[in-house]
């Protein structure tokens, strides 16, 4: 196994738990990224959140799937959670210390902390889960074991602030309608305010070297001034969207919110959400005091750019996730072209299990179509995806149409939009149980 993020660390331990030895290479704390600050393992950098656990979600759908599996990042991450909503929000820390703890301690599991520089340097089977910031050496073999070049795109971090340098006479507690346990401070803005911030935004300067200049961001993690670029209003309908929210000082719902998420244990620390941004440093600590609430803020930790590297897998993967060009050599977690921390992790748990019916001498076994798995499998192993393959996180769009009894149920209803999602999931979850 190459690399100890989410998906090498859950791929690690499903294989070490099915009874198969492991040896787990991990570059850091030798060799640093330009986005970790640590040497743990499962180390989360854009964000501290899993995303959504609603039951009605396509997120909480995949994690009811990795829960029926066993996934052991999910349970870390559960037992690291912070209050976030109806979102999975972790210390991060915590989480990390955690899973390396859990790696460590276990009896099948070798661990060499140095890069793997070559495929040679590793015997087969390998799984590969570099993740997006995959050492140069190691990434340079790969286009030439593939053949081509790898597709990229770019990530942002947001900002984290200190608690204590939050002014709660300003910012309040609420969650959007109420759902949760009142877990974000809200940051309230008139339309003067919002409009003189987003032009200190468009204003500010950026950090943009050469090779960011045709840069695509994934939908995602957009920065905060590429959203701006796309229209001044837009934040407006993404993170800064105001409904469902109430500011105690007038009654009304604000013109713009900037929300903050809980982002350790202790309630010490909180992060800008959708704030990922690429603002030089001194830019950002000027521009984000301009949120009230946030007026003398302390910034943990800046925000940043970095950028991920991902394989063309409709073209040049098998269906189990193994290389056309060598079946012994498989790929898990971002690199694969999927996007967000737990659909690396729920890869990472598919090419275990993948791996093990390989090793056993059984058939390739998928999990069906219809299931979160199984949708987010085909996004990207779909031969027809190959020539505009962009990664994806999970979403009710790549789930297959309803058919049979579920569509005429649906035909029948008024409301028909809310009712497709119920089928939908209903239908994942009665065709997972039966494949497990």
């Amino acid at each position: 196994m190459v690399g100890a993020g989410l998906a090498g660390s859950e791929c690690a331990l499903q294989l070490a738990d099915r009874g198969f030895s492991v040896v787990l290479y991990e570059m850091r704390q030798h060799v640093m990224t330009p986005a970790h600050k640590t040497g743990d393992f499962a180390e989360l950098v854009c964000s501290n959140s899993f995303g959504s656990l609603g039951e009605a979600s396509a997120p909480g759908q995949l994690k009811w799937e990795a829960e029926k599996l066993g996934s052991f990042i999910l349970q870390e991450a559960k037992i690291a959670a912070v209050p976030a909503g109806q979102a999975l929000g972790v210390d991060r820390e915590k989480f990390a210390a955690s899973i390396t703890a859990r790696i460590k301690a276990h009896p099948r599991i070798e661990i060499h902390h140095e890069p793997v520089l070559s495929l040679d340097q590793v015997p087969r089977p390998t799984v590969i889960a570099t993740g997006p910031l995959t050492h140069e050496s190691l990434a340079e073999d790969l286009r030439k074991h593939f053949g081509d070049e790898f597709l990229y795109f770019f990530d942002a971090i947001a900002p984290i602030i200190d608690a204590d340098t939050i002014n709660t006479e300003i910012a309040w507690k609420q969650d959007r309608y109420d759902k949760g346990t009142a877990d974000y401070f809200n940051c309230p803005m008139s339309k003067d305010e919002y409009d003189t911030f987003i032009k200190e935004i468009t204003d500010a300067r950026k950090i943009e070297p050469k090779h960011f200049e045709t840069t695509e961001f994934f939908e995602g993690c957009m920065p905060i001034e590429v959203m701006v670029e796309r229209g001044p209003e837009t934040p407006r309908f993404g993170p800064m969207k105001p409904v469902g929210l109430k500011d105690p000082r007038t009654g009304r719902e604000p013109h713009a919110v900037v929300q903050l998420r809980q982002d350790n244990k202790e309630a010490t620390a909180y992060n800008i959400v959708g704030f990922q941004t690429r603002m030089a440093y001194g830019e950002q600590t000027r521009v984000f005091r301009m949120i009230p609430g946030l007026e003398n803020a302390e910034f943990l930790k800046l925000g940043s750019i970095h950028r991920n590297l991902y394989v063309n897998s409709p073209k040049r993967l098998n269906r189990d996730l193994s290389s056309q060009n060598d079946p012994w050599l498989f790929f898990a977690g971002q690199i694969t072209g999927v996007e967000g921390y737990f659909e690396s992790t729920c890869i990472g748990i598919l090419v275990a299990r993948f791996l093990e019916r390989r090793l056993k001498g059984l058939e390739f076994e998928a999990p069906p179509r219809a299931s979160a798995l199984g949708s987010l499998l085909e996004a990207i192993t779909d031969p027809s995806r190959a020539e505009r393959f962009q990664p994806t996180n999970i979403n009710f769009g790549l789930f297959p149409p309803l058919e049979g009894d579920d569509l005429l149920a649906l035909k029948k209803q008024r409301h028909k939009k809310a009712v497709k999602k119920d089928l939908q999931l209903a239908r994942a979850r009665r065709v997972f149980e039966a494949w497990i």
